[in-house]
């Protein structure tokens, strides 16, 4: 990393401050022993701590010049005696401007000659990806794994704070060159780390497309041996099969129960609730099955609230909630999306703002983007210029001049119907909320001021406002509990257990299956119509069988995470199980233990000591995940919600967490929760009834509240004393205005 000291103008008593280094990155010592003495001009420099401060007493700072930084070199004749000089007198400079000192050759690495802790720059085929999402601190954080002929699947996972400096990937299949990432050992494999100066450039996978790089950059670095490199991995990964065959579905092929990615064009756009935002959508393709019509308010709408009929026949509503109803608020009418891991639903689910008159219609469609990024969930906007938004373009276009020229307008009475017509939304006293407690302790309320000079140990009831609540994305919230040794762990990503089942389902070993089982197959359906359907082998109970209770234990091996959830939807309990040492085995208890419907169990890794026994259920007994569990010696963990609610009233505030009696004080099991976008909802609802966002304090309505008081250890190991929730249940008022408070 050659360094250019720079002199500038300054004061004698300042002379420190009038020299700062200038630090070339990836470029050849020649450059700069060229412009020694010369007047230079920089431009696209980043500055950085000068770590030489101490010694040379020059200026705190550097300037690093990297990627497309250039430098304006003026030269002097021999007649000038000094800078300042020239500069005052332009007419004895010979001015040459230079774009950056001409890069040499980049060296790339193969990934299956990577070695950890060095700085390398590489090639590779994108074989999965995330797009960027919000990382807890000020950076963005994008993950994707790339692979190349050397046929190695490596881990990347990239911070910066600006969205363009991400690798922009439309799809698997696309090409990246990273410069400068460095090699890190994690979990016994190679991944890659951005590093100081990293630098990213994505092209289309596709063979035959034009080598255009897709970057923020003014002046990429493109030799002709990058495109070289560029077409010669194309035809690699066409020949490995490594490019989805076609990028999105268009609506037309939508299914129902499948993920697919959609590209299309927004419409229009509204949010439903602070966490759901409602996304109006075409691709000029129309969905065979009947949709669920979503109701908002006009005056919320941005872009278009009406379309002519013809038009709204090919419109797709799409919820989409949590970080992706962040991402939405950016997004502006007319834009290009692709959206990924897009859910169509089947039937009369309750959806925010779903109209009244679809509520018992089984056949309609509805359209979400979970919150979260399992799967590579999200959404991009796409550039005009993408071959795909082109073709979309086309067949938009194909229906526009199909669509008759006049648009039958809307007569009187179609807009008194449409106007008169209330969205969906719940009534005036369902929309009241307060909380009242269910316990039969004789103490007198008291406030919050009094309530913290109290002992501990006590119960305590206070009439109280909810001021916020943490956290505000409800799948944040649910946790797993064991009630053994009370260890509380976060419900695994949906990444995580995939990557699970995926390991557990490779180079199966030869085994014995239990003598009390009865083994056989079952096929599971392909993801899609093109997709062809998958044999797994199977292992059920011979005493079930005998009894023709065959669906109500079966032991699977071999699956993905999709097609065990495939599966659970016909058969009461899905024991996920491997081959080793002979015999079959539960998976890492990381990945649920069993399935259950939509419903999935956790053992703890602590208390459990699985084994593979015939469940034994005599007589009347009804099998169940407490008899599964006992059978496979696996210590069921519990599902809970964990909340922190911040209290005040008129004297103070007062933290308190609510996770032992959340069921009570929600009326829904935290199972339920994690199973149901319904019961989600109806938590969203209740608590922003209760704490309504950019709502007045004087509009949140006052809980009677039991509260227990005990003391903890914090992080630091400091006793402390906290509050938790108890003996309260959500109610529904019937008042638009609660009492006072008494305090």
């Amino acid at each position: 990393m050659p360094v250019l000291e720079w002199a500038g103008p300054g004061s004698p008593d300042q002379a420190h401050l009038s020299r700062i280094p200038i630090a070339f990155i990836s470029t050849g010592a020649n450059c700069a022993n060229k412009i020694i003495k010369d007047v230079v001009a920089a431009s696209g420099f980043t500055v950085g701590k000068s770590p030489t401060v101490q010694k040379d007493k020059l200026h705190p700072f550097n300037l690093l010049l990297s990627g497309d930084a250039c430098i304006y070199v003026f030269r002097q004749t021999p007649s000038a005696s000094r800078p300042s000089a020239v500069i005052k007198e332009s007419s004895r400079l010979s001015k040459q401007v230079f774009k950056r000192p001409k890069t040499p050759k980049y060296t790339y690495v193969k990934l299956g000659d990577l070695k950890p802790k060095c700085v390398v720059n590489v090639y590779g085929v994108v074989v999965f990806f995330k797009q960027p999402f919000k990382s807890r601190g000020t950076d963005f954080c994008s993950t994707l794994k790339i692979t190349d002929q050397s046929n190695q699947n490596i881990s990347c996972t990239i911070f910066c704070e600006k969205l363009e400096d991400h690798p922009k990937i439309f799809q698997n299949g696309d090409i990246v060159r990273m410069h400068r990432v460095k090699t890190q050992f994690y979990n016994g494999s190679i991944m890659l780390v951005n590093t100081h100066g990293f630098s990213v450039v994505t092209f289309d996978g596709t063979v035959g497309a034009d080598v255009e790089p897709r970057t923020s950059s003014r002046f990429p670095n493109l030799e002709q041996e990058d495109r070289r490199t560029v077409e010669q991995l194309r035809s690699w990964a066409a020949s490995e099969g490594l490019l989805p065959a076609v990028p999105s579905i268009p609506l037309s092929d939508a299914q129902p129960k499948a993920y697919f990615n959609l590209t299309c064009q927004l419409l229009a756009k509204a949010p439903v609730d602070s966490t759901c935002t409602l996304l109006r959508v075409w691709d000029g393709t129309r969905c065979p099955w009947s949709l669920l019509n979503v109701i908002v308010e006009p005056d919320v709408m941005e872009g278009p609230s009406m379309f002519s009929k013809e038009r709204e026949k090919l419109i797709a509503n799409i919820l989409v909630y949590d970080n992706h109803a962040e991402f939405a608020r950016q997004l502006k009418p007319g834009d290009f999306l692709r959206i990924y891991n897009l859910r169509a639903i089947p039937g009369s689910k309750k959806v925010p703002g779903l109209a009244g008159s679809q509520s018992a219609e089984e056949d309609h469609l509805a359209f979400h983007l979970h919150g979260g990024t399992a799967y590579g969930r999200g959404m991009r906007v796409l550039p005009e210029s993408s071959p795909d938004v082109q073709q979309l373009k086309r067949v938009i276009e194909g229906f526009l001049e199909r669509e008759d020229e006049e648009i039958d307008e809307v007569n009187d009475s179609e807009l008194l119907e449409i106007a008169c017509t209330p969205p969906e939304s719940p009534s005036v006293e369902a929309a009241k909320c307060s909380a009242e407690r269910r316990c039969s302790h004789d103490v007198q309320p008291e406030t919050l001021a009094d309530l913290k000079q109290r002992d501990r140990g006590r119960v305590h009831h206070v009439r109280v406002q909810l001021s916020s609540y943490e956290p505000h994305r409800l799948h944040q919230a649910l946790k797993l509990y064991c009630s053994k040794c009370t260890l509380m762990q976060e419900i695994p990503d949906d990444e995580v257990v995939a990557s699970l089942f995926s390991e557990a389902s490779k180079g199966s070993e030869s085994f014995s299956p239990p003598a009390w089982t009865a083994s056989g197959s079952v096929e599971v359906p392909g993801d899609s119509l093109a997709s062809p359907n998958r044999t797994l082998h199977v292992h059920l109970s011979s005493q079930l069988v005998y009894e023709r209770k065959s669906r109500e234990l079966m032991f699977l091996m071999g699956s993905t995470l999709e097609e065990t959830c495939r599966l659970a939807a016909g058969y009461r309990h899905i024991v996920p199980v491997r081959s080793r040492g002979g015999g079959l085995e539960l998976l890492d208890l990381t990945a649920p233990f069993l399935f259950r419907g939509r419903k999935r169990y956790y053992g703890c890794k602590r208390c459990s000591q699985p084994t593979l026994k015939e469940p034994n259920v005599e007589g009347d007994a009804v099998m169940d995940k407490k008899v599964v569990a006992e059978a496979l010696g696996v210590q069921l963990m519990q599902s809970v919600l964990l909340m922190k609610l911040e209290l005040r009233d008129a004297t103070d505030t007062l933290e308190a967490f609510l996770w032992r009696d959340a069921e009570l004080f929600f009326s829904l099991s935290p199972e339920d929760v994690a199973a149901s976008q319904e019961a989600q909802n109806s938590i969203r609802f209740a608590l922003e009834s209760l704490c309504p966002p950019g709502g007045s304090v004087g509009q949140r309505p006052w809980l009677d509240l039991c509260l227990v008081a005990y003391e903890a250890e914090d992080d630091g190991g400091q006793r402390r004393t906290c509050y938790q929730v108890c003996h309260s249940t959500i109610t529904r008022a019937t008042l638009a205005r609660s009492d006072p408070d008494p305090a």
